[in-house]
């Protein structure tokens, strides 16, 4: 499959990305080449192979949940730079 210039514009606005028409001759390029290997890679008989749902063979290992006492609003507040009675107080972020 080649990539063309639609094609990349299109891709181009979903991903949020801009380039130059210099950028956009090497990224078509370089889209057709990926675009091939994946292509490719349906030539690979997969069956009675188990997908992958990682790359490695590692097990995490996770600590037990813990009831522990949590802490009171008085004690995380103390040292808020910011707060009010209940809350701590951060700059408005959204307009």
């Amino acid at each position: 499959m080649k990539i063309n210039k639609e094609i990349l514009t299109k891709t181009a606005h979903l991903a949020r990305l801009e380039f130059d028409e210099e950028t956009a001759e090497a990224m078509m390029a370089d889209m057709t080449k990926i675009i091939n290997w994946v292509e490719k890679l349906k030539e690979v008989d997969t069956e009675g192979v188990a997908p992958l749902t990682t790359m490695s063979q590692e097990l995490n290992v996770l600590r037990e949940d813990e009831v522990k006492p949590h802490l009171s609003h008085e004690r995380a507040l103390k040292n808020a730079p910011k707060k009010d009675s209940d809350y701590f107080r951060v700059p408005k972020v959204m307009e």
